[in-house]
């Protein structure tokens, strides 16, 4: 077996508790990782809490990825550092970031920053959806397995 890790951006994921259960059951240690806004208990998964600053918790996950690693992000800029380190990334949804698609999600991400700093408003993401829960739950099993063979 692989000797993997799974980092998890805490800071407003909604799927905390779905990785540390399928680490669990896979026995690969899970690091969830987030601010001191941000108040984590588990009797499974490590938690590492940073100073509250702006990507305080990505840059401690940039740091702690590695090669073969998966990490759990919906931010851009992170999901980038950790590809750049040859990690998997995956966002709360199970869509998988690759050397193929962050380029164009880090161009639509400074689109949209650009509409806002010129007073632009942009409509939020939908309500989460029970299906979105599932097709995480089963990509990330599915990496995980992969990762375990």
């Amino acid at each position: 077996m692989v000797k993997i890790k799974i980092l998890i951006d805490a800071d407003g994921c909604p799927v905390v508790k779905k990785v540390i259960e399928i680490s669990q059951m896979n026995d690969v240690k899970c690091i969830i990782v987030c601010d001191s806004c941000h108040i984590f208990k588990t009797d499974y998964a490590e938690v590492i809490t940073v100073d509250k600053g702006a990507d305080s918790a990505d840059f401690k996950i940039a740091n702690l990825a590695e090669q073969g690693d998966i990490v759990v992000t919906q931010d851009y800029g992170l999901a980038a550092m950790c590809l750049a380190k040859k990690a998997e990334v995956v966002n709360q949804d199970g869509m998988i970031y690759t050397d193929e698609n962050i380029d164009a999600l880090l161009l639509s991400r400074h689109t949209a920053k650009k509409i806002r700093k010129g007073g632009g408003r942009l409509k939020g993401p939908p309500p989460r959806t029970a299906a979105q829960g599932r097709k995480f739950a089963e990509i990330f099993a599915e990496m995980v397995e992969k990762k375990r063979k």
